[in-house]
């Protein structure tokens, strides 16, 4: 039976490298940049309206087709977001059973994110499935190579059940990749692929290095990068992450940024650049230091809860950027607690409090609040929130928060 590319589950290996932000871009923009580094890709054509099916059965050949949602997610395939069609009515059907409905997968949540592009792909015949991605690995804090013959599978899954097939290669950035590093990942394969296949592995993974620093992401990964049954080596699946440090000068990226894929809370957050990612739990967070916010998401999670966000308000932030990230806490309905965890030193204590008694005033707490706040204006800080008329739980130290994040939660 022919073997027909559909599978689009795709990740960073987590557990080692760390959880990786920044600006995503669409499997189709990605593959536009792959297609200038000279990574090959099946040929596909764009569609936002079924009215330009049509036209994109005229760009793509066919039969078979594959019809794709274009979303930021991983585990499109088994959400429904992937479609193989055999003729023109299945990629009428597929395409316009996407479009403008909303796809839930793992990593969107229970709403999903509404589709508003689908991208329309020749179908390709696979012989053999590889996994290949490019992380920064934060332990040896070089770029690393990720390579896996079990392709189109979840790396996550692979890394867990058959830790052996995950092969990496760090690179110094002074020499960058070098060919030996290619030899090390392809002979390692069992069967080896022909002379013609080593050659083509060996480009896609040199052009990948390039794609990475080039555009100064912090993920590329292709997965699955597959060898056809006449032997040609391509990219039937892309994902970029560019590292939000480096936006200043990627401004041709910034403009690939897709507004309709994030979250409203965080598109408000990034209006006052606080740093905001809404997560799935039920304690709503603000911290400042990336430090502390880690090590309160875990202080909350030991209390029997989760976080409903990671909110780092940074230590420059002033007394507006306090009252909106408040407000934004307060929008998430589903927060049942607020916790405010701040050592003050740059951002001082009553710089914090008039924001949160600022933003109280506009916006009705609904929901219990623990303080913790120590360092630079404590004590003024304190009064300030003491003669606000807030209701409010103190915490001493971070016992003592998980002491009252217990005590609520238990009520949620």
């Amino acid at each position: 039976m022919t073997n027909v590319h559909y599978s689009c589950d795709i990740k960073a290996e987590e557990s080692q490298i760390g959880v990786l932000t920044g600006m995503k871009l669409h499997e189709y923009q990605a593959k536009e940049i792959f297609s200038k580094e000279g990574i090959p890709t099946p040929n596909g054509h764009l569609v936002d309206s079924a009215d330009e099916i049509p036209k994109a059965m005229r760009a793509v050949t066919g039969p078979p087709w594959v019809v794709k949602a274009q979303v930021h997610a991983g585990g499109r395939g088994k959400a429904g977001g992937v479609k193989v069609a055999r003729n023109s009515y299945e990629v009428a059907v597929a395409t316009e059973g996407m479009l403008g409905k909303p796809l839930a997968t793992k990593q969107t949540g229970g709403d999903g994110i509404k589709v508003t592009k689908v991208l329309i792909e020749d179908g390709v015949e696979i012989d053999r499935e590889f996994y290949l991605g490019m992380v920064v690995d934060r332990e040896t804090r070089m770029p690393t190579m990720i390579f896996s013959q079990a392709g189109g599978m979840e790396i996550e899954e692979v890394a867990a059940r058959t830790p052996g097939l995950i092969l990496k290669e760090h690179i110094n950035p002074i020499t960058g990749w070098l060919p030996y590093q290619a030899g090390n990942l392809i002979y390692s394969l069992d069967p080896l692929p022909s002379p013609g296949v080593r050659k083509g592995l060996a480009s896609v993974m040199a052009n990948v290095y390039k794609v990475f620093i080039a555009n100064d992401c912090s993920m590329v990964e292709i997965n699955p990068l597959v060898v056809t049954k006449d032997g040609k080596v391509i990219a039937v699946d892309a994902k970029m992450t560019i590292d939000d440090n480096a936006l200043f000068r990627q401004k041709d990226l910034i403009e690939l940024d897709d507004p309709n894929e994030k979250d409203p809370l965080e598109l408000k957050a990034e209006k006052y650049n606080l740093n905001y990612i809404r997560l799935d739990g039920n304690v709503g967070a603000m911290v400042n230091g990336a430090g502390l916010a880690m090590a309160t998401m875990d202080v909350i999670k030991a209390a029997g809860a989760a976080p409903a966000n990671f909110l780092d308000v940074g230590g420059g932030a002033n007394e507006e950027m306090i009252s909106k990230g408040f407000e934004i806490i307060l929008l998430d309905r589903r927060v049942r607690a607020i916790l405010i965890n701040i050592f003050g030193g740059i951002l001082r204590c009553d710089v914090l409090a008039r924001g949160v008694v600022a933003a109280a005033k506009t916006k009705s707490i609904r929901v219990p609040l623990i303080v913790r706040l120590e360092g630079t204006n404590v004590e003024e800080g304190r009064k300030i929130l003491q003669e606000s008329g807030l209701k409010f739980l103190v915490a001493k130290d971070l016992a003592e928060v998980a002491e009252l994040v217990s005590k609520q939660v238990q009520g949620m």
